[in-house]
């Protein structure tokens, strides 16, 4: 709880900061004439607006479960990360448009404010990284705001490269390159987060775990005929879940089960990180044997 408080000053002090930065390079992007500028005032305006959305999350995550919401809001953050991972496509996809537009085009730029507010950029987008690495290891929402400021930061890195070359050889059409530039970036980067995140939200099996292995690992007793019907699933970062069937060849007695339950219980938590499980046993039950069936 007291490192989920501290996740929650540091996302809203990198809310904060993060506006502050927005509205600054955007007005220095019109005044300038700079797209890059403008490019990085709106990436960071997304990054305003995924911190919102991961802080919220991130506050909901922690919500007791109730009657009508039995597993609480714990996929709240998977959600977060569906959403801010979309957003940083769209952006790119804007970027592209645009850049191609300015590099047919190029205009003239005040390259001494894109120098100026590029470094306030790094700076601001430096310490808000800071804040939250050490929480975006663990949590796929927290992870999705920490690649917005990764992403931020670089991209002020290449256009401080650019004011720079811009403003000692007039090279206006390195504007053009950086916008495209940060935007292709944008656009790897929201992928595959939108591809986790979609794997969350569709309930498939973790990367990380081979039902077929898992399978053959809970098979510890000889009075068991055949696992079936099994799901895995991710509810958040930190719980995977699994339901199966187990079909014993002896009507063995309850205290039995439960004793076999805690040897695959610990090697379920132990082997491949799922630590809620719920299992149904069986003796000479008329089913689907399947190893997968749909429900």
């Amino acid at each position: 709880m007291a490192q989920h408080r501290k996740t929650q000053k540091y996302l809203g002090l990198s809310i904060l900061l993060n506006a502050v930065i927005t509205i600054t390079q955007a007005i220095g992007g019109v005044l300038s004439g700079s797209l890059a500028l403008l490019s990085d005032a709106l990436h960071n305006f997304s990054d305003v607006i995924s911190l919102i959305i991961s802080f919220v999350a991130n506050r909901y995550a922690t919500k007791a479960a109730s009657e009508e919401k039995t597993f609480g809001y714990k996929r709240a953050e998977i959600i977060a990360a569906f959403i801010n991972a979309a957003s940083l496509i769209i952006l790119a996809s804007f970027l592209i448009y645009e850049s191609i537009l300015r590099f047919i085009t190029p205009e003239p730029i005040q390259a001494d404010w894109v120098i100026a507010l590029a470094i306030l950029g790094i700076v601001v987008n430096g310490l808000s990284v800071l804040l939250l690495h050490s929480s975006a290891a663990q949590n796929m929402n927290l992870k999705s705001a920490y690649l917005h400021l990764m992403s931020d930061m670089s991209a002020s890195v290449a256009v401080l490269l650019g004011g720079i070359a811009m403003y000692y050889y007039e090279w206006f059409w390195v504007d053009s390159v950086l916008t495209l530039g940060i935007a292709l970036y944008l656009l790897v980067m929201g992928y595959q987060l939108l591809k986790d995140s979609f794997h969350g939200l569709m309930l498939f099996t973790p990367d990380s775990i081979d039902l077929k292995k898992l399978r053959l690992a809970i098979k510890i007793d000889p009075r068991i005929q055949n696992i079936h019907h099994l799901h895995v699933w991710r509810v958040n970062e930190y719980e995977n879940h699994l339901e199966a069937h187990i079909d014993f060849n002896e009507n063995i007695s309850i205290a039995d089960f439960d004793e076999i339950l805690e040897k695959i219980e610990a090697i379920l938590l132990n082997d491949f990180g799922v630590n809620h499980v719920n299992i149904q046993p069986e003796y000479k039950k008329d089913d689907n044997k399947n190893i997968i069936v749909q429900d």
